[in-house]
């Protein structure tokens, strides 16, 4: 049986881009924390500035994870490994954290727990999106995404031309947070529900299973920013690592700066 390419060199400008996306999310994290945590003007300036800019490099990030799962030769056991990685966030940013004084850093249902979950889902549906079509599942997601995008606002629908109102009642609670809908007490620093975010991640892996078929571009293979591909290659374990640094390393400043 012929082996593609894909299956026997490892595709670099995935790793640089999901390490770009990486770096732009701990950039932006780092200047919530100096701006919320720790007051500084120049931080709040530039995370105003930056924050129209998030939910594209938050999406290239879910939409990378996706591509890797279409290609990934055991998703469960990927899954389950970022699930403990969100527990290990959550701990951190809900538990540990506050004991030392700080507050509105909480993360609930963060970007690891959504990938967590779509992971583990990818896994679960191994079968059926082998026999899926690749254009099809796109389309699909392309449809879906927009008509759950305003869940967490109480509606579904396309604007003024089709719209369903979601009962009140289930925004009583926060019990059904990770699917988007939540009471107006609810709150994580970090935080992006399945819906209509799994559609992203989706169509990332409809577009792996095509490449994955057809062959990757041929300049999708080389090396061409080492940093970004380290970046990419480790991502978990920076974004675990990234904000307990963070808060470390700017609390030493200050207090030597004191």
């Amino acid at each position: 049986m012929e082996i593609r390419r894909a299956d026997k060199i490892r595709i670099y400008f995935i790793d640089e881009l999901r390490g770009l996306a990486v770096l732009c999310m701990v950039i932006y994290h780092a200047l919530y924390i100096l701006s919320s945590m720790f007051g500084y003007e120049w931080a709040t300036k530039l995370f105003l500035f930056f924050t129209p800019a998030q939910p594209f490099f938050a999406g290239l990030f879910i939409f990378i994870c996706g591509i890797s799962c279409s290609l990934s030769k055991s998703n469960l056991k990927r899954g389950m490994k970022i699930l403990a990685a969100a527990a290990v966030v959550t701990l951190f940013t809900a538990v540990i954290m506050p004991l030392f004084g700080f507050v509105e850093c909480e993360i609930y249902f963060g970007i690891l727990h959504l990938l967590s979950v779509c992971v583990l889902i990818c896994a679960l549906l191994k079968k059926p999106l082998e026999k899926a079509s690749p254009f099809a599942g796109i389309l699909v997601c392309a449809v879906m995404y927009p008509l759950m995008s305003g869940i967490s606002s109480g509606s579904l629908g396309y604007g003024e031309l089709i719209t369903l109102k979601i009962p009140d009642t289930l925004y009583q609670t926060d019990l059904l947070a990770p699917l988007g809908i939540y009471s107006p007490d609810f709150f994580s620093a970090d935080y992006f529900p399945i819906f209509p975010d799994i559609f992203i991640f989706f169509a990332g892996v409809f577009a792996g299973m095509h490449f994955k078929k057809s062959g990757f571009p041929e300049w999708a293979y080389p090396q061409r920013i080492r940093f970004l591909g380290f970046l990419g290659r480790n991502a978990l374990w920076i974004y675990i690592a990234h904000m307990p640094l963070i808060y470390a390393v700017t609390e030493l400043i200050r207090l030597v700066a004191a």
